[in-house]
């Protein structure tokens, strides 16, 4: 017994520190990776954007196909539009097909970085979208503080010296003696040197100190707080209710949101993922109703009970994007709620729910999930999972049995059907499949696509907001905006597959980012820190959602 409540213990401290971390549309994963074609290229572009604003963002390009001689690249803010965005800067070559160097992100807010590829190939350009938003406040190194605190002290006694000398051995000639009233003199304006730059310091450590705490308070972000619960409703189906917390709205600056402009993503205005800890082996990604302008519900379908990490991700009209989190605790089913799966209702038809394994404990390591290591695909370090219809998912690339951190992988992933054959992939909400990674502590998840770590519908609105000329963007009336979201999000729900999946392809920008083989999807990442992950790897068939499950090791 008390061995577990040091483990609950344990697990409640993972999720509150899990639920303090900043959102934007990841946690722990810091950047952005895009991986495209654009005319003849196709390019990997790695965007590490400030964690202080004014700052700069480190960019990596790497040119995969395609001859580039030259590549620029330059912000362009969603409130300034193209017509106020500042000229590209050239990007240096560092080896062979590959481009670095740094963007000043000088405003805070949804941002996109712009390249123009340039070569015996023709030109392209490519947008990625950004985030550029202060999250932190650096701390001045000691070894700097002491050094400018003894530069002030030498400035401040050497005006205040002027000033007396300036009344008393400045007036009289070289080698003659100063007067002693002259003496009286140069003490009396030392002294009212003194108290004036006394005066002035105070006055400007009060406006420092003003100033350090609107930016603490309003222009460093904030996640927007959510409040999750499970409960029944009248015909005793558990719903799962994420309510928006705006009770620091009336703060203004970064603490606000404009929630009548949430915009779906591949047709969802909210991607919902449940993680049940600690041993990861319940999953779930569901699409919840909204309800009124704060509330949004979704069925929980048969999940076992236990407490689950939620990570809601949410995009708004202005392109910002970002991922919610909280925790929720999924009850025991009783008699009223003993119900079985069959008889449960999903609140959307693309909702989707694995319950596995828990990930593994090595020996020599108690408490700290971990990959078997031990299975070989073709001779390449690998693994496979079973997934529901029989059909067998192969991680097919796997470049090592433990993976580093910072590099910037391809995760490709094959399915065969029962009988060992290219098993063909359906389009899953518009793409070729989805994929959620997860650290073993929760301290890290993302939501990827086969395009990259990004929000297709915070690139389209990017994109859309640089082909307009205009220097300031309106936003239009909230309430007609809100209904017409909602009526496009319940009209897609109705419609056939095929005919859902055209509208949602033709809404996004050209990805130009197909599959060699029809049974394969594959993931741009690069894992931000070590530690044991848990791979979902979401693909379509025959109608039916299938989730693979993948677990790795990531070392420094």
């Amino acid at each position: 017994m008390k061995h577990f409540q040091q483990r609950l213990f344990f697990y409640s401290l993972i999720l509150y520190l899990t639920h303090s971390l900043p959102g934007f549309a990841h946690i722990g994963s810091p950047g952005v990776m895009v991986q495209k074609e654009a005319g003849k290229y196709q390019v990997m572009v790695s965007v590490i954007p400030p964690d202080v604003v004014p700052g700069t963002a480190k960019v990596t390009i790497f040119v995969e196909a395609g001859r580039a001689k030259t590549v620029l690249a330059r912000p362009i803010y969603f409130s300034s539009g193209d017509e106020g965005a500042p000229v590209h800067d050239e990007m240096k070559p560092v080896a062979a097909n590959r481009f670095e160097g740094v963007v000043w992100m000088m405003d805070s807010g949804s941002s996109s970085i712009e390249l123009k590829l340039d070569g015996p190939d023709g030109k392209a350009s490519i947008v990625v979208p950004v985030l550029s938003i202060p999250t932190t406040m650096t701390p001045m190194p000691a070894g700097t503080g002491l050094g400018l605190a003894a530069l002030g002290v030498l400035l401040v006694v050497l005006f205040i010296t002027t000033v007396g000398a300036s009344l008393a051995d400045g007036t009289v000639k070289p080698g003659q003696s100063v007067p002693v009233s002259f003496r009286r003199k140069r003490l009396v304006g030392m002294g009212i040197a003194a108290i004036l730059i006394t005066v002035g310091l105070t006055g400007w450590r009060a406006w420092w100190t003003a100033w350090a705490n609107h930016y603490r308070n309003h222009e460093l972000y904030v996640a927007l707080p959510i409040h999750s619960e499970v409960h029944e409703n009248a015909v005793h189906q558990p719903v799962l209710t994420i309510r928006l917390d705006t009770s620091g709205f009336a703060q203004g600056g970064t603490k606000n949101r404009r929630l009548s402009f949430l915009v779906p993503d591949h047709g969802k205005l909210m991607h919902v993922f449940l993680v049940r800890t600690p041993g990861l082996d319940a999953f779930a990604h569901l699409h919840p109703d909204r309800d009124g302008t704060t509330d949004f519900r979704s069925n929980v379908p048969n999940l076992p009970a236990g407490n689950y990490l939620v990570y809601a991700d949410i995009v708004f009209r202005s392109g910002f994007s970002e991922t919610l989190t909280d925790t929720v605790a999924i009850p025991g089913r009783t008699q009223k709620t003993g119900v079985d799966s069959k008889n449960r209702s999903e609140t959307d038809p693309d909702d989707s729910w694995l319950v596995t394994e828990p990930m593994g404990v090595r020996s020599n390591a108690v408490g700290l999930p971990h990959l078997d290591d031990d299975m070989v695909l073709c001779g390449i370090p690998g693994a496979s999972s079973k997934l529901a219809d029989g059909a067998t998912m192969l991680w097919t690339d796997k470049p090592a049995q433990v993976l580093e951190t910072g590099t910037p992988y391809l995760l490709k992933f094959a399915v065969a059907d029962s009988l060992g054959k290219p098993a063909p992939l359906e389009p899953y909400l518009g793409m070729g499949g989805h994929a959620a990674i997860v650290r073993s502590d929760g301290t890290v998840y993302i939501h990827l696509h086969p395009v990259g770590t990004y929000s297709m519908a915070a690139e389209t609105f990017l994109v859309n907001r640089i082909a307009d000329t205009t220097r300031s963007f309106h936003y239009p009336n909230a309430k007609l905006f809100r209904d017409s979201v909602d009526r496009y999000v319940s009209q897609l729900k109705t419609l056939p597959e095929a005919e859902k999946n055209a509208i949602l392809m033709a809404s996004m920008p050209p990805m130009s980012h197909q599959m060699k083989v029809n049974n394969m999807v594959e993931f741009p990442y690069a894992f931000p820190r070590a530690g044991h992950y848990r791979i979902w790897v979401q693909v379509k068939r025959n109608g039916k959602v299938l989730t693979g499950v993948f677990d790795t090791q990531v070392k420094e």
